[in-house]
This record gives C-alpha cells, sequence and structure tokens, in this order.
C-alpha cells in the first residue's frame, strides 16, 4: 500500500497539483482549492506562453509551465483536463516525467476510454507498477462557456464527483483524490467505468447531442434568424448547451458512440411514438406521456 502523500506524521503537508489543460474544469478547481485555502501548490501547466502569463496573472495557479512533460515534473497528483481524444497523447508525453507515486486522475466525460488510453501506455511492465496511482475520474459540473477566464471557485459546490477506480488503483490515492475534490464543495462517489458511460450517455451526452441537433435543424430553415429572435426563454434554457465546447463534444461522441447510440434509439422510439400520437390527435397519449415525464422528473429537481 502506498503512504498518503498529503500528510505527514503529525503535520499537514502541501501538495503538487498539477493540472494539464487550465481550462474551465482545471481553472476552477484550482480556484476553488485556493479560496477555501486548501494546503496545495497548483501548478497550471500550458501551451504557450501567452497562456502561462493568464494563468498567473489570475492569481489561482502558483507556477505555470508551458510542456506537459515539464509541467508534471515533482507533482504529487497530476489532474488531465484536456479534450478526450488528447488524452493519450498526454499520458505519453508525461509518462517519463513523472514521479514514481504521482497520483494520475482525469476529468474526462468517457471513464472507459479513458482506462483504455491509461492501459495502453502504462498496461505493461515496468510500467504497470503505475496502475495503482490512477484514478480516473469526472465532475459532474460545467457550463457552456470554456477557457480559463470562465474559472468559478463554485462550479463544484453541492455538485458530485465521479471517480471510477481501475481494480489495481490504491485505495490511498483514491482518497487524495477525493479530498481534493471534497475541498471544492463536491460530493465524491465511486463507480465502474461501464455504469459511469452508460448513466452519462444519458444524462449529459444526450441532452448535448439534442440541443446540437437541435439549433442545427432549426439553422437550416427557411427564416431562421427570425425563429431565433422571437424565441422565448423556454429555448434559450434548452439551447444553452449547444454554445458548449464543439471539439470536447465532438470527442464525447467518438470515444462513448455505443452509448449515446444506445440512448438515441431509445429517444427517437419515444419521439416517435409522440409524433404519430399528434398526428392523430390523441390527447390522451399525449398527456400520459407528459405526466409520466413530469412525475419522473419533479422529485429530483426544482
Amino acid at each position: 500500500m502506498m503512504s498518503d502523500p498529503t500528510t505527514t506524521p503529525g503535520e499537514s503537508r502541501t501538495l503538487r497539483l498539477a493540472i494539464i489543460g487550465f481550462g474551465l474544469i482545471g481553472a476552477s478547481l484550482a480556484a476553488s482549492l485556493k479560496r477555501v485555502g486548501h494546503p496545495v501548490e497548483i501548478v497550471a501547466v500550458v501551451r504557450s506562453e501567452a497562456d502561462a502569463d493568464e494563468a498567473l496573472t489570475s492569481g489561482i495557479a502558483d507556477r505555470a509551465v508551458v510542456g506537459a512533460a515539464a509541467g508534471v515534473v515533482g507533482a504529487d497528483v497530476v489532474l488531465l483536463a484536456v479534450p478526450m481524444l488528447a488524452m493519450r497523447e498526454i499520458l505519453e508525453a508525461i509518462a517519463p516525467a513523472l514521479a514514481a507515486n504521482a497520483i494520475i486522475t482525469d476529468a474526462g466525460s468517457v471513464k472507459g476510454r479513458f482506462v483504455e488510453d491509461v492501459r495502453a501506455v502504462f498496461g505493461e511492465a515496468p510500467a504497470e507498477e503505475r496502475l495503482p496511482f490512477i484514478v480516473p475520474g469526472h465532475p459532474i459540473a460545467g457550463r457552456e462557456k470554456s477557457g480559463m477566464v470562465s474559472a468559478d471557485a463554485a462550479l463544484f459546490a453541492g455538485r458530485r464527483v465521479l471517480l471510477t477506480p481501475l481494480p489495481e488503483t490504491d485505495e490511498a490515492a483514491i482518497n487524495t483524490v477525493a479530498a481534493l475534490w471534497r475541498a471544492t464543495g463536491a460530493m465524491v462517489e465511486c463507480l465502474s467505468p461501464e455504469r459511469h458511460d452508460r448513466v452519462l450517455a444519458a444524462t449529459s451526452h444526450l441532452p448535448h447531442v439534442v440541443a446540437f441537433a437541435l439549433v442545427d435543424a432549426l439553422k437550416a430553415r427557411q427564416g431562421a434568424d427570425e425563429i431565433f429572435r422571437y424565441a422565448a426563454g423556454g429555448f434559450r434554457d434548452f439551447t444553452r448547451i449547444a454554445s458548449s465546447d464543439p471539439v470536447m463534444w465532438r470527442d464525447i461522441c467518438l470515444t462513448n458512440g455505443a452509448a449515446i447510440v444506445e440512448t438515441l434509439d431509445e429517444l427517437e422510439a419515444s419521439l416517435s411514438t409522440l409524433r404519430e400520437a399528434i398526428r392523430r390527435g390523441d390527447g390522451q397519449t399525449l398527456e400520459e406521456i407528459f405526466q409520466r415525464a413530469k412525475a419522473a422528473r419533479d422529485p429530483y429537481f426544482e
């Protein structure tokens, strides 16, 4: 069993956290940890000197380093907050530079693919000795705006963070990552990568795909400008997530495709039932569906 790198006997120890991808999620985590005074040194790992200057000017990073390999040197915990299709390249880049007991975690929306990437990079001897230090994770929080400028110290308060440890993952590594997220006010839960991806396909990935599709379909219609100009608050609220980062959501769809297609099939079946009820003027069926949906949703959301 590994020792907990966050503490030494009788006293707390400052943890060095290297965040690769200092955008909305990474910068918000840094801002939250700084706000609550968590004993952590934040290293913003960025792609350019301009980004490094911005991270330091923000006051939420203690250091800023250009380049993934250079940024993780001496880190106790490394968080990958990059698009899903960039994960493996980053893992390969940082592998030679990691300290022996450095913990790797991530904030990606698809856990099965991240586990595949981890095993591709670290799954064979001697690299397999790193598997106990891998803690896949996903904060269920965000907004349609991206980038460091959108950082919010309260983004994770009261929200869930899902960890999907490997069978090999050491409990102390899980506890270290969980403690970081709990310090932000988040609620941490563990589940399998497979279960995570099926649940998120239905509750997060599908709604985003539908919002993108709806806006794209309406944009193609004649008089689209008028449609958007006179849209009411309901349309704005429903389609807000269609303003999310297209690259991030492209990667999510490509890495969790099977689960998303399954949920799309279920939605298409439901839409077909609604379409037929509307065509027939079947108010009873429509009301029954709407009542079931309302009853299913209301207990969980105000």
